[in-house]
């Protein structure tokens, strides 16, 4: 019998898919590149900041680890932890988990991102896990619904994974990890880039959890990925782009594969899987190295129709920054002081933390970089953006959270749409992990979280979401008509999860636009179906293209109804459509799925006025474990 859901219930907590400018400043290859400056010793990163070298024991390793690994879903602790090359821990035990001594094995929580600094991954080595398991209810059930906010990146990892956590989920068999492997259960904002694993990597965790993932990119898996949800709980969706992987075992709503060797074969109607051969376009994140006593940022350069991990570091694939080019952050930096450094030609570094804005940082210089460690977090006190992006080029943008003030209109601005013309197609500016969201850890309310209004923009995992849960959340208090508005010509979305927003989730105005996976839901909260209504029509459409566009592309996208307030209230709401679209045979949609993951209501249509519904009165199983789910595999066909 499953159990009854309370008003207060959120997916986090219950729903299962059994649910059913200086001086003398020089611009090199497009960015501005400061007269260099000697980087001895580490720079004083703050208190945040944890620097581990070869030498240092393991055990001080994984008691670190674990300090950090506690923090709650709206906490503001903020962690980076960074590797230097070499080698970690003991590969004892790589085949059998059980006799494994000397290990690097902690599980990775909230706010924490775990890096090499080497300038490839194989520079690290690290033999044992970084994992992140699900939570067990007391019911029996496992989901990581609510597993945010947590990276590795530029690691290689001889997997060897010993149980962490409570003695009885130390005795429970399924507790230990098999041979060569390392568990990443996650959901969104929880990003693999420039990862190596020397073996299988489990997307689904330890009990078969339900679980809504993320982003693997730039990686190699050299054995088998599991996603778990053949015939039940495991990723609903995820996203893997531009890597290398030895096999792939699972299925479910969407999962989406570009420029990936070893992808499986497409099989939308079974097993949920939408495989391309190359990624359009794409722009890896930037990254912080160590070379002798000297830290760099490694900037990438874009590339088109790309395959397979792109690990270079020389000058043909990126641009090298050094620190002293860069002004180092501080939480309690003003905008004022940030804003008078990028005034002065300086890039920002900011360091782990939360920074209350009472003014949005303005990049006005081409080729800014604006980068955060450790989930740092840009929080506006007032009704105003916290970023804004003037009409300049090679701008980039990686590992924020960004969370709305009260009432500002929107709260990350890409160019003002005077110079929609100015993008750059080798270094196009970029917005790499951006995670925006609107109340939960504040309260906080706008009209639109992210508008991009420049050409040849590239959004890689960038989740917009409007909370469903936390601080200030309710139908009339952290409201967000949506989550991604694009005015740009030739956008490219990858990984764009975007949820909850109360009106359309993503309007795209520009000419020439492409997504490439798509995963939203609607507002679980309208309160009626009068109080959600697009003029006539019910609901709003989750994506939608304007009727003036002539040329677009989306490809795998997974949408998603939850209606609780409108279903305890007795009337279960409905969407009219998933997607609006102008009926052009240049505009191409492929790989659809709708679902209705539990209680009432649903989505009338797939495309416009085409498509079969979705009702929790119309149950079937097209993807196990929603209550009523359904598929389209081209849009026109």
């Amino acid at each position: 019998m499953q159990p009854t859901p309370t008003r207060q219930t959120t997916r986090s907590r219950w729903v299962t898919f059994a649910l059913a400018g200086l001086t003398g400043s020089l611009l090199v290859s497009g960015l501005a590149v400061l007269p260099a400056v000697a980087a001895e010793g580490t720079p004083d990163f703050g208190p945040n900041v944890k620097i581990f070298d070869p030498k240092t024991p393991v055990a001080e390793i994984n008691a670190y680890l674990r300090s950090i690994s506690t923090e709650s879903e709206f906490s503001a602790g903020r962690h980076a932890v960074y590797f230097q090359a070499g080698a970690y821990g003991s590969a004892k035990g790589q085949n059998d988990p059980a006799t494994a001594e000397g290990i690097v094995n902690s599980e990775v929580g909230y706010y924490t991102s775990i890096a090499g600094l080497g300038n490839a991954p194989t520079d690290v080595k690290i033999n044992g896990a970084l994992h992140s398991e699900p939570r067990q209810g007391a019911d029996g059930s496992s989901d990581g619904l609510t597993n945010f906010y947590r990276a590795l990146s530029n690691v290689s990892i001889n997997p060897i994974q010993r149980p962490v956590g409570t003695d009885a989920e130390r005795s429970r068999p399924e507790g230990v990890a098999g041979p060569r492997t390392m568990r990443w259960a996650t959901s969104q904002a929880s990003s693999l880039r420039r990862v190596q694993i020397e073996g299988n990597l489990d997307l689904n965790g330890a009990y078969g959890a339900t679980l809504f993932g993320a982003e693997i990119a730039d990686s190699r898996i050299t054995g088998d990925v599991n996603s778990g949800g053949d015939r039940g709980p495991g990723q609903a969706q995820y996203y893997t782009r531009d890597s290398q992987i030895g096999s792939w075992s699972g299925g479910s709503a969407n999962l989406v594969f570009s420029g990936v060797k070893g992808a499986p074969a497409t099989d939308l109607t079974g097993r949920g899987i939408t495989a391309i051969p190359s990624t359009p376009v794409s722009r890896p994140a930037p990254f912080l190295t160590l070379n002798g006593s000297s830290y760099s940022v490694f900037v990438p350069d874009a590339g088109t129709n790309t395959s397979g991990v792109r690990w270079a570091t020389d000058a043909g694939a990126g641009t090298r920054i050094g620190l002293g080019q860069f002004y180092i952050a501080r939480p309690s930096d003003s905008a004022a002081t940030m804003n008078a450094a990028l005034s002065a030609g300086k890039n920002l570094l900011l360091t782990p933390g939360v920074y209350r804005l009472t003014a949005p940082l303005k990049v006005t210089r081409a080729g800014t970089v604006v980068m955060g460690m450790g989930y740092a977090t840009l929080a506006p006190t007032g009704a105003q953006a916290a970023i804004e992006v003037a009409d300049v080029q090679n701008v980039v943008l990686s590992s924020l959270i960004v969370d709305a003030g009260p009432g500002s209109r929107v709260v990350v601005k890409v160019g003002t749409g005077a110079a929609n013309g100015i993008g750059d197609a080798l270094r196009p500016t970029s917005l790499t992990d951006i995670f925006v969201r609107v109340g939960g850890a504040q309260a906080g309310s706008t009209s639109t979280m992210l508008e991009v209004n420049q050409s040849k923009v590239i959004l890689d995992n960038t989740w917009l979401w409007r909370a469903d849960h936390g601080a200030g959340v309710g139908w009339t208090s952290n409201t967000s008509d949506h989550g991604l508005v694009v005015n740009g010509t030739d956008v490219t979305a990858l990984g764009l999860f975007v949820e909850h927003n109360q009106k359309n989730q993503t309007v795209w105005n520009g000419e020439r636009g492409a997504t490439v996976f798509y995963q939203s839901e609607f507002p679980y909260d309208p309160p009626s179906q009068t109080a959600w209504m697009d003029g006539t029509r019910e609901g709003y459409a989750s994506y939608k293209v304007s009727p003036s566009v002539r040329v677009h592309s989306a490809t795998g996208t997974a949408i998603y109804s939850l209606f609780t307030s409108s279903t305890f209230a007795g009337a279960p709401v409905h969407a009219w459509t998933s997607v609006e679209a102008p009926a052009a045979t240049s505009v191409r949609l492929r790989s659809m799925t709708n679902a209705t993951i539990a209680l009432g209501g649903g989505i009338r249509h797939m495309v416009n006025e085409h498509g079969t519904p979705v009702d929790a009165s119309l149950p079937n199983q097209v993807v196990p474990g929603f209550a009523s789910s359904a598929r389209l595999s081209e849009y026109p066909g």
